[in-house]
């Protein structure tokens, strides 16, 4: 029995095939043996009890005992002659149905079956594919990025090491090559000469080790990876990289410059050549509560007011379009244009005097660039964090949970003008945006979604405003991509060139039905290398002429089907 254990354990054990083929021979050979010295046995026990079979006969027995089965044709008298059928008959339940059918799974089935599998998960690209994107992560960000990729036909492969979960991938119709990312030959696989990106969101130490891998076959491929480490960030550069970001800081930083604070100017979130795309939210501003006409602010400052953010929905504005404590203003202009808008909410840039600190909930890598930002910018904070605190001497930081109302009255939410919520936790982010809502139905909200499937949750929730990391990693990734026909400035919302077709050519804007019909703005034109930015409608579009055109995804489609296809 000692042996039957040992055996179980190493062929569990051992991954070496050679070893493992030694150790089913060696049980088969055990097998045989048993089934010689029982077919001996039978042959002297029945001479005992006066009975007499051929060795054929003893071998059938033996085999019908020892798998169970059992006939009953052939049978002893004597006690031990029973005894020794005992025996026989617990070896067979032991060796012929345990150990064999596992070897057999172990050594046949599990191989033939694993090899079927191989040969169904994908491992070299196939197809005439190229200026495709390399992804070597999967999760929430990699399947943002495949869905834009989809939206905008730009071809891409995920490299998994894992045989099963590439399996269960590929079933789902994603583009998957199975292979280990420090591998050499498996970027060869994937052609990765003719690819235009590789985007590597590991971890930092497995980051480095596959970007060093894809630099000994290519050394010109862009190469787009995050660093969670500040520490990671030259490491990284050093292995390779071409473009290193450290996304949680970033999202800290875009987080930080959506917040009221103590600022009435407008944020650039976005720059095409000269043009440039800012957010202003209108809470608190002398724009709150009127309508779009009555603000004047294209009269006034030259910016125009491309869309308007309510509550996560994008919406296309109209003279009469109203402005409340929710909304947020997307506006283009070129610099000058945006200082203006600055200048008209308030020479200083001030809100009014707030005697409250903003609120961070959520002490992580996200809250403390946040806390890092409003510091910065000279606006005063405080940081909830429920995990043992670093700086236990710093007072702006406070431990303890942000669901405790003892806590967050200490911080302050009775005075703040602003909380922003950093946690990674969407559930806790929902709650948490909830139950700030309640307490101060008056203040700005402004939270993290880690999925976009959250977004229009957390607005619901009560939030004014928020950010989705995925989205943020996407749009800095595909910005990168396309540079020259693109550029992804919020979720869903997105600036690109359109050549004008034939029916627009000849027309002024002010005689155009581009807005009407696909829901695009036409925000500058660019003309003999010239950027006419926020056009008067009186001008005639040229045959010339490079549209520059803002709106969401649906929208640019539409575009394209109705003013492009006749060009």
């Amino acid at each position: 029995m000692k042996f039957l254990v040992s055996q179980m354990a190493a062929l569990v054990s051992q991954a070496n095939r050679k070893n493992n083929s030694r150790l089913m021979i060696r049980f088969v050979l055990i097998l045989l043996a048993l089934f010689g010295i029982y077919t001996v046995l039978f042959h002297f026990l029945m001479a005992y009890e006066e009975q007499k079979h051929s060795w054929i006969t003893g071998l059938y027995w033996t085999l019908t005992v020892m798998s169970t089965l059992g006939f009953g044709d052939i049978t002893f008298t004597s006690d031990l002659g029973r005894l020794f059928s005992i025996v026989v008959m617990l070896s067979g339940v032991i060796f012929m149905l345990i150990v064999l059918p596992f070897t057999f799974i172990q050594f046949f089935y599990a191989p033939w079956l694993e090899e079927q599998n191989r040969a169904r998960a994908p491992r070299t690209l196939e197809g005439d594919i190229f200026r495709h994107v390399i992804l070597t992560q999967f999760d929430a960000i990699t399947l943002n990025l495949v869905e834009k990729f989809n939206q905008y036909g730009i071809p891409y492969v995920i490299l998994i090491a894992d045989l099963q979960q590439a399996l269960n991938l590929h079933e789902t119709g994603l583009n998957v090559i199975l292979g280990e990312l420090d591998d050499p030959e498996t970027y060869n696989r994937v052609r990765i000469h003719d690819a235009s990106m590789v985007v590597v969101m590991n971890e930092d130490v497995s980051s480095t080790n596959i970007i060093f891998t894809i630099r000994e076959v290519s050394d010109k491929v862009l190469i787009v990876t995050n660093a969670d480490q500040d520490d990671s960030v030259d490491i990284l550069d050093l292995a390779g990289s071409s473009h290193t970001f450290q996304f949680t800081k970033m999202l800290g930083q875009v987080l930080a410059r959506r917040v009221l604070g103590l600022s009435m100017q407008a944020n650039v979130i976005g720059k095409f050549d000269e043009l440039l795309i800012a957010e202003a939210p209108a809470m608190r501003t002398p724009l709150q509560g009127r309508t779009l006409a009555e603000s004047r602010l294209r009269e006034l400052t030259g910016v125009n007011v491309v869309g308007m953010w309510e509550r996560g929905r994008f919406q296309l504005p109209g003279p009469q379009s109203a402005i409340s404590a929710s909304t947020v203003l997307v506006l283009a202009g070129s610099e000058a244009q945006l200082d203006s808008y600055d200048q008209l909410m308030g020479p200083d840039g001030t809100r009014g005097e707030h005697k409250g600190p903003v609120l961070v909930l959520g002490g992580g890598r996200v809250g403390m660039s946040v806390a890092q930002a409003l510091g910065q910018r000279s606006i005063d904070y405080r940081v909830v964090e429920k995990k043992a605190i670093k700086n236990p001497g710093d007072t702006r930081i406070i431990q303890g949970s942000a669901a405790d109302l003892d806590i967050l009255v200490a911080a302050g939410i009775n005075e703040t003008p602003s909380i922003i919520i950093t946690t990674h936790d969407d559930d806790l982010n929902i709650f948490l945006t909830i139950y700030c809502r309640r307490l101060r139905p008056d203040v700005q909200i402004i939270s993290r979604a880690s999925l976009d499937r959250n977004i229009n949750t957390l607005h619901r929730a009560g939030a004014n405003l928020v950010m989705s990391y995925a989205s943020l990693c996407t749009a800095t990734i595909l910005n990168l991509l396309q540079p020259e026909k693109m550029l992804m400035i919020s979720e869903g919302l997105n600036i690109f060139r359109a050549t004008p077709g034939k029916t627009i050519i000849g027309k002024a804007l002010r005689d155009q039905q581009i807005r009407e019909d696909t829901g695009c703005s036409i925000v500058a034109i660019k003309r003999d290398e010239k950027m006419l930015i926020n056009p008067h409608p009186n001008i005639v579009v040229q045959d010339d002429d490079e549209l520059i055109l803002i709106a969401t995804a649906e929208a640019e489609k539409k575009f394209a089907e109705l003013y492009q296809e006749s060009s």
